[in-house]
Formats: structure tokens, C-alpha cells, sequence
């Protein structure tokens, strides 16, 4: 198993995206590229940590690549937006990249070359060293299959996310309920 540790806004939706791709075997949220030690929700939603909401992607390379885990990321969220996601807004919401080593860093670049294509404005997805990584708390694991399908946020953000997921990466998605 390899992993991807991927920022692309609000992590609810980008783990809800993950989660439904095959290859992909497990989805974490958490908090990286802060100053803060063992930071907490609300600290990092108030933006001065300096930690990014993220996703954690453990995928089986033989079934999916980095790449193609890549060009989902860079498919599915605007990585045009400069420290925001859609409402979203501040460094904790930024479109960024966190390579374990420099071949995933290459990769990147590669990736971010391959997204120019898809995208009118120029990309502002930041490659950032890997760091420690800290899980979000257990209420943000899974939140699309549960309280996320109640929260009036993730119903206007996420099924879009993921008609786009279907659409356009048809092959590779788990269910098709998923973007229901």
C-alpha cells in the first residue's frame, strides 16, 4: 500500500470523493503543515496553526496509481483558488500537495503540468515538505455516510464533487449510489 496526503479544501468533501474510488482503501482527515502540535478542530478552523484540513489516501498501487490519484484530486476540487475552497476561506482550506519523497514530488509537478490543460486560471496548488501528520478528530472520519448527509454544507458541496467524480472518472468509482 502506498499513501497520498492531499489538501483540497474542506476535507469532508475531499474524503467523500476518495472513499468511492477504487484502489483506494481507506481515507483519513487530519491536519498537516502547521506549527501547532496535536492540533484540534477548532483551532485549525480559526487559521492561525497554519495547518491545512487534509486527506490521508492509503490506495493499492497495483489497482491505482499516485498519478491517476492525482489527477482525481486536481479533477475534483479548483486548485485556482488561493487559500479557499468555495466558501471556504483561509490557509486551512488551501490546495496543496504533501510528497512523502521526491518521486511523488515529481509527480506532482507532472500532475500539476497534466491539470494546466483542464483549468482557465493558472493552478496555485502548493507542494509542501511532508510533515507531522495529525488525525482529526474520530466525529470527522466518515462524515459523508453519516452526519455529513444531514449537514445542509456537505449536501450543496459533495454530490457535485461526486457527479463529477462519476462523469468524468467513471472507471474507477465503487458505486454508483455514490453520487446520489
Amino acid at each position: 500500500m502506498e499513501q497520498a496526503t492531499l489538501a483540497g479544501g474542506c476535507f469532508w468533501c475531499t474524503e467523500a470523493v476518495f472513499k468511492d474510488v477504487i484502489g483506494v482503501t481507506d481515507v483519513e482527515s487530519g491536519y498537516i503543515g502547521g506549527h501547532v502540535a496535536n492540533p484540534n478542530y477548532k483551532q485549525v478552523c480559526g487559521g492561525d496553526t497554519g495547518h491545512a484540513e487534509a486527506i490521508r489516501v492509503t490506495f493499492d498501487p497495483e489497482v491505482i496509481s499516485y498519478d491517476d490519484i492525482l489527477d482525481l484530486f486536481f479533477a475534483t476540487h479548483d486548485p485556482t483558488q488561493l487559500n479557499r475552497q468555495g466558501n471556504d476561506i483561509g490557509t486551512q482550506y488551501r490546495s496543496a500537495v504533501f510528497p512523502k519523497d521526491e518521486a511523488q514530488e515529481a509527480a506532482v509537478h507532472r500532475a500539476i503540468e497534466r491539470a494546466r490543460a483542464d483549468w482557465p486560471a493558472p493552478i496555485v496548488t502548493t507542494i509542501e515538505p511532508m510533515g507531522e501528520w495529525w488525525p482529526a478528530e474520530d466525529y470527522h472520519q466518515d462524515y459523508w455516510e453519516g452526519e455529513g448527509q444531514r449537514n445542509p454544507y456537505c449536501l450543496s458541496v459533495i454530490p457535485p464533487k461526486l457527479r463529477k467524480l462519476r462523469k468524468s472518472f467513471a472507471n474507477r468509482v465503487k458505486s454508483e449510489a455514490a453520487a446520489e
